[in-house]
């Protein structure tokens, strides 16, 4: 990117500070072979994975276990017109039982919706991208309204 576009590219660690600040975010997955964007509420694991609690019965938790998704999240200052997005992407997995489930029992979060058979999604951090939108006065040499 040109460093005046506006634009600044965040390293892992920067997305995963950022990723951990933000109270919700959207799985995108395959629906019949379309994409599909769910807004979930979600935590994080020590090594950057990103975890979620749903129904097992769940779209979601059928559409993902296996797959490769993105989970996304952001926030946006409309009055500074500033910002950052971060994209996790790998692959996803539904945790039922055993050590792993305890752990993760302990460290995502409640689901808005729950159910007695909740399953957890564990969503591994392979790539992990983001962007911050830089506050800018002006667009095309114009001033922007304050």
């Amino acid at each position: 990117m040109h460093p005046n576009d506006g634009f600044r590219e965040l390293g892992r660690a920067e997305c995963l500070r950022l990723l951990a600040t933000a109270p919700v975010g959207r799985v995108v997955y395959t629906r019949q072979a379309l994409p599909a964007v769910v807004p979930v509420n979600f935590g994080l694991d020590t090594d950057g994975a990103v975890l979620l609690r749903t129904p097992a019965a769940s779209e979601l938790a059928r559409a993902v276990d296996g797959a490769v998704v993105a989970f996304e999240a952001d926030a946006v200052d409309m009055a500074r017109r500033a910002g950052w997005s971060v994209v996790v992407t790998g692959p996803a997995e539904i945790v039922i039982d055993g050590p792993e489930a305890g752990r993760l029992e302990r460290m995502a979060p409640c689901s808005w919706v729950p159910s007695p058979d909740e399953v957890f999604i564990r969503i591994d951090a392979e790539l992990v991208t983001g962007r911050e939108l830089v506050g800018r006065r002006t667009m095309y040499g114009v001033p922007l309204p304050a």
